[in-house]
Order: C-alpha cells, then structure tokens, then sequence
C-alpha cells in the first residue's frame, strides 16, 4: 500500500506512473471517457493537483493493481465543479469530506483478484478516513456501480436523484467507529497494517 499527496510527486515514481498509464488504459482506451491524457500514455486532468492523494496498492514487482484519488472538497472536485446538479442540496464540502475518484483496477487481474484487490482498496479508503479524521466521501458513480457501493454495507446513500440525461448518482459515504464491522459483515473488509499508512501522517 502506497500513498502520495500530488500529482507531480507521483509522477517522479515508476508506480504512480503506472497508475496514471492503468488509468488510461481503464478510463480511455476501455470505458471511452472524453478526458485528457499526457503524452498519449498516462490519463491526467485538471483535478489532478498538489491537493489530490493517491491511495495505491501496488504487486510484488511494484506495479499498479488499484488505486483511488482522493480530493479535498474544500476546493475544485468532480460533484461540486462538474456534477452539482446531480445533488438535491448544495455538494457536500468542509475539511473532514473527501471526494473519492478514478477508483482504478488493472485491467490485467482476473476476476477472482479483482474482488480480492477491490476489498483491500475499500478496506484502505475506511482506514486512512479513520486515521486522517475524514467523517464522509462523496462521489459520482454510474448506477450499476452505485448499486454494487450500497452491497458494502457501510452508510451510503444518494444526494439526488440519477441525472436525466445519464445513470450518474451523486453519493456520501459516512465513515465512523462503526465502519469496519460493517464492512466486515458484508465480508468486504481486510486488514490494513499500520506500517501501510506511515506516509499519511
């Protein structure tokens, strides 16, 4: 488990880079987002800043398997720049709320590690909330995934209604004391090593 705070620092790592290439091959060459990418190899946009951080869990050999951007929503994010109509009320924002973003599998991993590297992921977004005093995340995710957010069994739920010209939901993540018995119930939680964290304090 890796963690780095901007965009520039992460790209001095061959890691992070993969991460940016994973994105690309994820966001662009897979799912055809209209977003930019640098040098025809990695997918960055302009949230991709000195604020953001870098959640990434990376093989034996030091390559991409998932990663998560995290974004203060004290400044520029996605639901409150991009998306704030798909909210009922004004976006979500102060300093205990982040935004989760390009929540990102490598393509490579089969079905059985992509469950396997997913739950670890989650379960490493719950603990740096717990260990940085983050309360919720908020975020913008197509239904079907929304749907699958809701099976983890945390305190989830929808800001609004799913946009009319698209299946995009805006949505919170509350994130407490109770959090990881939630998670554990729905069998979504694994352990994360303090160690694993020693870059967030």
């Amino acid at each position: 488990m890796h963690i780095e705070t901007g965009a520039a620092r992460a790209m001095e790592t061959r890691l992070f880079r993969s991460m940016f290439e994973e994105r690309k091959r994820v966001f662009v060459d897979l799912l055809h987002w209209d977003v930019p990418v640098l040098a025809g190899r990695y997918e960055i946009d302009q949230f991709d800043n000195d604020s953001a951080v870098y959640i990434v869990i990376a093989d034996a050999e030091g390559e991409h398997l998932a990663s998560a951007r995290l974004l203060p929503t004290t400044g520029d994010h996605i639901l409150g720049t991009i998306f704030p109509e798909l909210c009922e009320q004004a976006p979500p924002r102060g300093g205990a709320i982040l935004e989760i973003t390009r929540f990102c599998l490598a393509r490579r991993l089969r079905a059985r590690e992509r469950l396997e590297v997913r739950n670890r992921l989650v379960s490493a977004l719950v603990e740096y909330a717990l260990r940085n005093r983050i309360q919720s995340y908020t975020g913008v995710a197509e239904w079907p995934w929304f749907q699958q957010i809701l099976s983890f069994g945390w305190a989830c739920r929808p800001l609004g209604l799913p946009g009319s010209t698209s299946c995009l939901v805006a949505l919170q993540i509350d994130i407490d004391g109770r959090t990881r018995e939630q998670l554990q119930a729905s069998g979504i939680w694994r352990p994360v090593a303090l160690a694993e964290f020693a870059k967030a304090a």
